[in-house]
């Protein structure tokens, strides 16, 4: 079977690429679209590193085939500044020291968007069931639980 054509949403910017209908999500923005800050690291869906937002949820980008995202929105680290600027995630993360080597950055940040976007004032606990998909190699948590209880709160007023 050739391939397929793929349009869909990224960034806001509709595109259409052809892809082979094995491809995974995180192939068609990193090699076809050059959206590099989407991670590759364990291609099982396990550590979260290249997460985006498909439709307003998370996902693991390395376990989704391309073709779900025919016809809908997808939103990577490179799309979610605010006109120009940091996001307040990404400055809360740089305030507090959340970002050692930063390979889980990005999917951290996409993890704690869809999380502030359905609950702006969470609880701690909720925090770290909303990351739970994401795993941080270098830190012990604390500074990223604390960056996403900062951006709740620059967030919210």
């Amino acid at each position: 079977m050739g391939k397929q054509f793929l349009t869909m949403t990224v960034n806001g910017e509709t595109v259409e690429v052809a892809v082979e209908p094995s491809a995974m999500l995180i192939d068609v923005l990193r090699d076809q679209l050059d959206m590099i800050g989407t991670k590759e690291a364990c291609r099982e869906g396990e550590c979260g590193a290249c997460t985006v937002i498909l439709e307003g949820m998370t996902v693991n980008s390395c376990i989704t085939p391309a073709m779900k995202a025919q016809g809908r929105s997808v939103l990577t680290i490179e799309g979610v500044d605010d006109q120009g600027k940091l996001h307040p995630i990404q400055e809360a993360f740089i305030e507090k020291g959340a970002i050692q080597c930063g390979y889980c950055t990005p999917g951290m940040v996409l993890s704690v968007k869809v999380l502030l976007d359905e609950n702006p004032n969470p609880l701690e606990e909720e925090v770290k069931m909303g990351l739970s998909g994401n795993l941080c190699r270098c830190t012990g948590y604390i500074k990223i639980i604390d960056a996403v209880m900062v951006a709740a709160r620059q967030m919210g007023q």
